[in-house]
């Protein structure tokens, strides 16, 4: 059975000079828990769904699309091996480090049952030079995106209480093929892919959904 192997958070930002906003929430940490999961507001307004976790650039992080950031421990096995290093579960600024469970292709609107919280799929992590740098990385947002390996941001449909040792079930799988891993690659490398999100419906970020709007009109007027 998946479970969450950890529950991270950042119970205060740091100050550094690779942020934008001059500090970052990504050092996150294993808590014991249960912490109170529950649904944000819009981005640029809401911060983490996940209580006690701290975010600090809003304009980038956190509300409804983003309230819940999970990483699977495989995947920071592979990078492990990959980097040479040892990486601590939320490492990677993840709040759910989960075990045996496959967040790439996981589909975008699926939705996962995790202690008495209903969390839903929306959307892959995209890499920025807070991430580099809080690896101290180089070259680490074209390597983290080649991999294909994101982690998956969810929003949170039914609040509730998570901990370490929760099981994961899979509740619900939408009627389309939109995985975190095309996402990913729609949004980064392949534009040609973009249209193809809007198949996810309103799992899909506003932004995304803009975006791909506004590409599809650009191409019309072209």
């Amino acid at each position: 059975m998946p479970v969450v192997l950890s529950l991270n958070i950042a119970q205060k930002t740091i100050p550094v000079d690779y942020a934008q906003k001059g500090a970052t929430g990504i050092d996150k940490r294993p808590v014991e828990g249960p912490l109170q999961v529950s649904p944000q507001g819009p981005k640029g307004t809401a911060g983490s769904g996940v209580a006690g976790d701290t975010i600090a650039d809003l304009d980038h992080h956190g509300g409804e699309h983003q309230a819940v950031y999970g990483y699977a421990r495989e995947d920071l096995d592979w990078w492990q091996a990959e980097l040479g290093v040892d990486l601590h579960n939320g490492q990677f600024g993840e709040n759910l480090t989960t075990q045996g469970i496959d967040q790439t292709h996981a589909l975008i609107g699926e939705r996962w049952r995790v202690g008495t919280a209903l969390l839903e799929v929306t959307a892959p992590r995209v890499p920025c030079r807070t991430f580099a740098g809080f690896l101290g990385q180089r070259g680490w947002v074209k390597r983290f995106t080649q991999a294909g390996r994101p982690g998956a941001y969810f929003r949170v449909l039914e609040a509730g209480l998570i901990a370490p040792g929760d099981e994961i079930a899979v509740v619900h799988k939408p009627d389309h093929d939109v995985t975190v891993e095309m996402f990913l690659r729609a949004v980064l490398t392949e534009a040609e892919l973009l249209p193809r999100l809007l198949e996810a419906g309103d799992a899909v970020p506003p932004g995304v959904i803009a975006l791909v709007h506004k590409r599809t009109t650009i191409e019309l007027d072209s």
